[in-house]
């Protein structure tokens, strides 16, 4: 965010519930005077953020206003923040879509997701035992690019690094992928697994000759691809045809106006 000379007025914090709740502090100490709105999908975790991102009491009356709630306004924010959101989606096209709708023109989107390396030491074990998939077929930041330029974004900028993070057993390791989420592969068991099955996936994820032993100290090891993204929403054009219907709030931002709040 240091790049970028826009200071919104408002922002959107895309469910920050996954995404990490103390990014919300960072984000709003850099724009100290804009309004935040913190979107939340499912109920009982909107009421999560709101109890966790309620302000101090003695900040009630100065720190910039905080909305949680399900959706956005249309076109009010000027910067949308989400964090781990986009792999998770059932229907990306269809999310990045709202995105579009929730900025306005000249705003801009900051996302982070998971990429295909993701989990690829756990998916060669399961391979190798012959299970269904440890995970989805996670989506490569070339074509999160693509879907952007499809929704209407302009000038994605797109990268990734992997992370390898490192475990000293099986125990630990598993309780960092419950924390992480679930397997959303459609592909995975259909059902729950026994005790046996849960005692033999700890056998072999602590086995000398397993994908995951490649830690140089010997500790179990687990790739995380995390791809960053970063596109702008530019003044809208009118599809030349011999009918065209524009929406109020795009023909305001062709001709130059500032779209009416109601």
């Amino acid at each position: 965010l240091e790049w970028i000379r826009l200071q919104p007025a408002a922002w959107v914090h895309w469910a920050p519930a996954r995404g990490g709740l103390q990014a919300q502090a960072a984000l709003a100490a850099r724009y100290s005077r804009a309004a935040c709105t913190v979107v939340e999908p499912q109920p009982a975790v909107r009421e999560l953020a709101r109890r966790h991102l309620a302000p101090p009491w003695w900040r009630r009356w100065t720190a910039p206003p905080v909305t949680v709630t399900e959706q956005p306004a249309e076109g009010a924010a000027q910067m949308l923040w989400a964090n781990m959101a986009l792999h998770t989606a059932a229907d990306p096209e269809a999310l990045i879509a709202q995105w579009h709708r929730a900025l306005a023109t000249d705003g801009f989107v900051m996302f982070s997701c998971l990429g295909p390396d993701s989990l690829r030491e756990l998916r060669q074990l399961y391979a190798d035992l012959g299970w269904p998939p440890a995970g989805p077929e996670f989506t490569d930041m070339h074509d999160w690019g693509d879907m952007l330029v499809q929704a209407g974004f302009a000038e994605p900028v797109m990268d990734m690094e992997r992370i390898t993070l490192t475990y000293a057993d099986a125990e630990a390791l598993l309780a960092d992928l419950r924390a992480l989420g679930r397997n959303l592969s459609p592909a995975r068991h259909t059902g729950c697994r026994g005790r046996a099955w849960a005692r033999q996936l700890r056998a072999q994820l602590s086995c000398d000759d397993s994908p995951l032993r490649g830690a140089p100290d010997g500790r179990l090891s687990l790739t995380f691809e995390v791809i960053y993204g970063h596109a702008l929403k530019p003044t809208p054009r009118a599809r030349v045809a011999p009918q065209t219907a524009v929406p109020l709030q795009d023909l305001k931002a062709m001709l130059g106006q500032r779209p009416a709040r109601d």
